[in-house]
């Protein structure tokens, strides 16, 4: 049973607070410091806000899981967890992200915790049913992890920044969705699938990809913190990750879980840290 309720907090999925980390090289090159009790309060509070979203989200969707292939296994869809407890620990999870937040004696802290718990309240509850609002709530919880990152580290978040991010966010949403479109998923699972086809969904992943990029570009042009003669360096890791993922999804048939693509890929973990070498090498030191 133990293990049931760990499967159903998916602590897997907390790998997508890597957007938390997104500021920290770029703040420390602008001479912030690191508190890490700070920093790991924080994220330790967004992970268990993380799961008690998980928690309740897969108690509402227990019946549309079980007619999917893989959800039908999770603990809640399956029968091996009620959908009481499933909500009895979503809020002991709440109150423990709560009271992690207040601890970390960051006044946003809390404020980015409850608009993120808000977020997707509202999301489960039914916009997720609804076509574009879907994806566009999804994604901009990837953006409160970035202000997160800002709010632990104390420094101003960048638009370029929350550009880049929300669109890399977008991508990846839309992703999701064109997976479930690819593998012949309908409404029966996801009612928002009635608003989407694969043509639309394979011109809205180029447009937001096209859009993080640029977005991460006008970052590297305008930081301060880079030095002027390495300001791209990092650019086209950013640019290969993205197409990288689009091949996958399009010549694979992949991109229905990211997290699960990230961890399969290690031409994807390969990106990823040739990414925080570049940037490491490109900051000016404080």
């Amino acid at each position: 049973m133990l293990r049931d309720y760990l499967e159903l907090a998916r602590p897997k999925d907390w790998i997508k607070n890597v957007f938390v980390f997104m500021p920290v090289p770029f703040a420390l090159a602008s001479g912030a410091a690191l508190d890490v009790r700070v920093f790991g309060l924080g994220l330790l509070g967004f992970c268990a806000a993380n799961s008690a979203v998980y928690a309740f989200n897969d108690a509402q969707d227990a019946h549309r899981d079980r007619a999917h292939e893989k959800k039908r296994k999770r603990p809640v869809a399956s029968g091996r967890v009620t959908e009481r407890a499933a909500y009895a620990l979503a809020a002991g999870l709440t109150l423990l992200a709560l009271m992690l937040a207040w601890t970390s004696a960051r006044a946003d802290m809390l404020a980015v915790v409850l608009s993120y718990l808000g977020l997707n309240l509202v999301y489960s509850l039914g916009a997720k049913h609804v076509a574009l609002l879907d994806v566009f709530l999804l994604s901009s919880g990837f953006v409160l992890r970035v202000l997160l990152g800002c709010v632990l580290m104390n420094v101003p978040p960048s638009n370029p920044m929350l550009l880049c991010s929300y669109a890399l966010a977008l991508f990846l949403a839309l992703g999701k969705r064109r997976a479930d479109v690819v593998r012949g998923l309908d409404e029966s699972h996801r009612p928002s699938l009635l608003g989407y086809n694969e043509a639309f969904l394979n011109q809205a992943m180029a447009v937001t990809a096209s859009m993080a990029v640029v977005g991460y570009a006008l970052y590297s042009m305008e930081s301060a913190v880079l030095l002027p003669q390495r300001k791209f360096a990092s650019l086209p890791f950013v640019l290969f990750g993205i197409l990288d993922y689009m091949r996958l999804a399009h010549v694979h048939k992949r991109g229905d879980s990211p997290v699960d693509q990230l961890l399969s890929s290690p031409q994807m973990l390969l990106t990823g840290l040739g990414w925080l070498l570049a940037v490491s090498w490109s900051v000016k030191l404080p």
